[in-house]
């Protein structure tokens, strides 16, 4: 009979190797981390650096919508005419009463403490071509469009162009808002001289779109510089269409301008 003997030592040497092979010694803890959490991890950051990247977009994205539309509230100035006197371009503003506050006009001093607001716009008069170009810049504490605006009293035609949407919109010339261009010259220059500070009060008028316009240059030389290029629908003052109700809702844009003693609430409302 042959006798089979097995040293101790070489045994437990064996195992040891093996246990080795299965957990080395000096694991780093961050290898032996498992798989799923260092996925998570890696997500975690991708998502951080996708919102990062979202967020500069919005924000260098408002920064060149706002650069060009002030860069386009400059256009509606940049009509130049054969042999015309350059016209002085007037920088103004007026305040103006919200609609549920009356004051009388004499009472000078309730005006100044009342809750009024302030316009500003550039204006220059055409009196030769009849032409009051109107530029509405981007509106520090409400929520109205800038806008570039053309009223034309030989073609009776009222253009205007929202910097915001830049679209334009086309109307008949309603003198019994806009003023003729000299009487509105008359009433800048005392503006600018201080001899007349208006204390304005707020109209409102509402326009409705119903159509697009494709031929912009059958509309005159003001107006095609204005809106040529652009998308340009007509519009309809909203109490002249039957059977459109008050409480509608619509889509609706509104641009706050004068042109008069008083200002203006154009609100452009989509059908």
């Amino acid at each position: 009979m042959v006798k089979l003997s097995f040293n101790s030592a070489l045994g437990q040497k064996d195992v040891k190797k093996d246990s080795e092979t299965l957990i080395p010694e000096n694991t780093d803890l961050e290898v032996a981390m498992p798989g799923r959490q260092r996925q998570s991890k890696a997500w975690y950051w991708c998502m951080c650096l996708g919102v990062a990247l979202m967020l500069s977009g919005v924000v260098v994205g408002g920064f060149y919508m706002y650069r060009e539309a002030i860069a386009a509230n400059e256009k509606v100035f940049s009509v130049n005419l054969p042999g015309e006197k350059k016209a002085r371009v007037y920088t103004c503003g007026v305040r103006y009463l919200e609609d549920d506050f009356i004051i009388p006009e004499e009472d000078e001093e309730a005006f100044a403490n009342s809750p009024s607001k302030m316009l500003q716009e550039k204006i220059r008069v055409l009196q030769d071509e009849e032409v009051a170009l109107i530029s509405v810049p981007v509106p520090e504490f409400d929520d109205s469009d800038p806008a570039d605006i053309v009223h034309d009293f030989n073609r009776r035609l009222t253009a205007y162009l929202d910097l915001y949407l830049n679209k334009c919109y086309i109307i008949t010339l309603n003198t019994s808002v806009v003023m003729p261009p000299k009487d509105l010259l008359d009433l800048l220059i005392n503006i600018k001289a201080g001899t007349y500070l208006p204390q304005s009060y707020l109209v409102h008028e509402e326009m409705i779109v119903t159509e697009r316009l494709e031929h912009v240059e059958k509309m005159g030389y003001f107006i095609k510089n204005l809106c040529q290029g652009k998308e340009t629908y007509k519009l309809e003052r909203r109490d002249r269409i039957l059977g459109m109700q008050k409480r509608e809702a619509l889509n609706c844009h509104k641009i706050r301008h004068f042109e008069n003693k008083f200002v203006v609430e154009t609100l452009i409302c989509d059908a």
